[in-house]
């Protein structure tokens, strides 16, 4: 079977015979085509419409973003500015300590922030770590006020333990007795002694007569010497480098008994001073300034 189409032209005619097979085969074609065609345009579309709304989308996260670091920038500024407040207040208290410390003939310098603690570095990048230094001068001053008023108060020492004056020749007290952040934990802890730093090596003395009671090592004092002044006192101090003396030895009020140093639970050179009385750990300080 084939089929015949004619042709008009200007000038002439012509005829064409096309089988049905090929006429089939051009229109299954033509067909295919038109659909290829139509499934691209609309994959095309349905793509732009998917990439419009991942666009908006993101254009929105941005928006918020932008409006959180508006925020935190406003509340990081005022945190700031509250921290540098807090800081001008401890240097006026400290002035304040100093000069009462000074009134009451105490060692003014007993009683003053060390010296990393007396100024707050804003430029630093950690806003956390700026926060918890401000909460260790804030505790430390506290503890400073603490001590300054039992002196103050005019605690009465007994006479006849002839307890007084600072464990060593050269240094500076640096962690005074009661609840403080433990070193090596970082939680609260009872610390039942004060602690003077200083260079190692230096001398340690006995801040009363007595007779020594223990002179070695035990857990936690490192090198340890402890004194029995009678009347229920006795004097411990430790983390020595060293020991003069032995058990039995009879001291004098400022004989070198020890030498400054870092043994035991220790984190740096000083000296653990403790007075028990009656076999209880009690202030040292107000026997220090007796």
């Amino acid at each position: 079977m084939s089929i015949t189409i004619m042709y008009k032209g200007r000038k002439r005619r012509f005829a064409k015979r096309i089988s049905a097979r090929k006429l089939l085969s051009l229109s299954v074609m033509a067909s295919l085509l038109f659909l290829i065609s139509s499934r691209s345009t609309e994959s095309v579309y349905e793509n732009h419409v998917r990439v419009n709304v991942v666009k908006t989308g993101l254009e929105e996260q941005a928006k918020l973003v932008e409006q959180l670091k508006t925020n935190t920038e406003q509340q990081v500024g005022g945190i700031a500015s509250q921290l540098a407040t807090l800081q001008t207040r401890i240097n006026q208290m400290e002035l304040l300590t100093a000069t009462m410390a000074e009134r009451a003939g105490l060692n003014s310098e007993d009683f003053v922030l060390k010296e990393e603690m007396k100024t707050l570095d804003l430029s630093e990048s950690s806003l956390s770590k700026q926060i918890e230094k401000m909460s260790d001068t804030l505790d430390f001053k506290i503890q400073q006020l603490t001590a300054l008023e039992s002196l103050m108060l005019g605690l009465n020492i007994e006479r006849e333990s002839e307890l007084g004056g600072r464990p060593v020749g050269k240094g500076w007290l640096s962690s005074y007795y009661g609840v403080r952040k433990d070193p090596f934990t970082g939680r609260p802890a009872m610390h039942k002694g004060i602690d003077f730093a200083g260079k190692e090596g230096d001398a340690v003395i006995a801040t009363g007569a007595g007779v020594v009671t223990w002179s070695g090592t035990r857990y936690g004092y490192g090198k340890l010497v402890e004194i029995d002044h009678g009347n229920g006192l006795r004097t411990r101090y430790g983390h020595n480098a060293g020991i003069n003396v032995q058990v039995g030895d009879v001291v004098t009020k400022g004989q070198a008994i020890a030498f400054v140093g870092n043994t035991g639970r220790s984190t740096g050179a000083h000296v653990h001073y403790e007075v028990l009385k009656n076999g209880q750990q009690v202030d040292p300080l107000p026997y220090v300034y007796q």
